[in-house]
């Protein structure tokens, strides 16, 4: 029995079976496509907004219905079984749109929020620099202050929906004599086709070959002043806040990957022979399939408690890194097992769990490396 049993309504049971009637239809036939155009096209943005599947937990003024944070959940969920982890839906509605709307002023949301919804704005974050990783405090964009006005210059890599996105959270040093480097750091908004802005190549990653990940370049790009989010001097710290729910997103893409790589590699495995009998038969081959059974169990377990947790608002630091830690690196367990099991075809494209071992590498990276995790988690334990 799911933890999250007693949470789901009707409204939710009948959420699970649009989404997954849009997905069987719009996306599942559709993502080898797009795995090779290496972007997914804005027409299925457009037809996830008109059923509503973008920001649901948006207020009603803004085209959102002020849904729980189970439809994100269902959201993610069901996209595992399309295997197209490049529609990133997630990052949009539940890493991105999150700071609009809790530090954003009435005419921002206003006037960026509906589009959220609809899928006419698709959003994107920009916080790593070349050369600065997980080092916030080595942030070298700048954004000066003249009159009106912001000027930002500097450059931001890996970032997802780089090419397609209509505007993006910029986190850039407002005021390099700040008693900290974290007190200086703002967030503005830079919408596509602002002079200065340039979005420059889309990167060749290992996997997730469908999301479009590219550099940014901000040259004297001029913005207006009305486009700062929250207050200035304040980035670091909403970054932050919001990272605990990132976390925990990133957690649930990994739980329900972890999931459907095993579910995809039993079936295979119980009609693959080899002398003679079904490999499963192989008391070594059931007893590691027997192990990563119960690791996905743990882990299931583990990510409801959080979802609780999340729901209830007490989902605290330590849980979060914890989450994202242990799930993530988990995944990478079972996926690698996973294709050794399938043997020579596990290398081979045209199966399923090729694209799912290499998609499955970044979860360790983004968000927060492990390493990362393990230090935030060392340091809420007193040590």
């Amino acid at each position: 029995m799911s933890l999250l049993d007693r949470y789901y309504t009707d409204e939710h049971h009948m959420f699970r079976d649009a989404v997954r009637k849009f997905y069987e239809k719009e996306v599942t036939p559709n993502a080898d496509l797009w795995e090779k155009e290496g972007i997914v096209p804005r027409w299925v943005w457009k037809k996830a907004g008109e059923q509503g599947f973008l920001c649901p937990w948006l207020p009603e003024e803004y085209g959102g219905v002020n849904a729980d944070f189970l439809y994100s959940f269902i959201m993610t969920e069901e996209m595992a079984k399309t295997r197209c982890s490049g529609f990133f839906i997630p990052l949009h509605s539940d890493i991105i749109v999150p700071y609009i709307n809790s530090y954003g002023t009435k005419e921002q949301k206003d006037r960026w929020l509906p589009g959220c919804v609809t899928g006419d704005i698709i959003t994107a974050v920009a916080m790593t620099e070349p050369g600065t990783g997980s080092d916030l405090a080595a942030m070298r964009t700048t954004a000066v202050r003249d009159g009106d006005s912001f000027i930002i210059n500097g450059q931001k890599t890996f970032i997802s929906n780089g090419l397609s996105c209509d505007l993006v959270i910029v986190a850039a040093v407002t005021d390099p004599n700040a008693r900290t480097p974290y007190e200086g750091m703002s967030l503005i908004v830079v919408e596509d086709g602002t002079p200065g802005f340039e979005k420059g190549r889309k990167l060749d990653k290992i996997g997730l070959h469908s999301q479009d990940t590219a550099e940014m370049a901000f040259v004297d790009c001029r913005v207006p002043a009305e486009n700062l989010l929250g207050r200035e001097g304040g980035g670091f710290y909403y970054l932050m806040e919001k990272l605990q729910q990132e976390r925990l997103v990133c957690a649930m893409g990994s739980q329900v990957g972890a999931e459907e790589a095993f579910r995809v590699t039993l079936d295979y495995m119980r009609t693959r022979e080899a002398f003679g009998k079904p490999i499963t038969r192989f008391q070594y081959i059931s007893f590691e399939l027997a192990k990563m059974a119960t690791e996905i169990e743990m882990g299931r377990a583990f990510l409801e408690s959080c979802l609780i947790d999340h729901l209830d608002r007490k989902l605290d630091v330590k849980r979060a890194s914890m989450a994202k830690y242990w799930i993530c690196e988990m995944l990478n367990r079972v996926v690698g097992k996973c294709v050794q099991f399938h043997g020579g075809y596990g290398y081979m494209e045209e199966y399923p769990i090729a694209r799912m071992f290499r998609d499955a590498k970044v979860q360790t990276i983004f968000a927060g490396t492990s390493e990362i995790m393990l230090l935030i988690i060392s340091r809420q334990l007193g040590l």
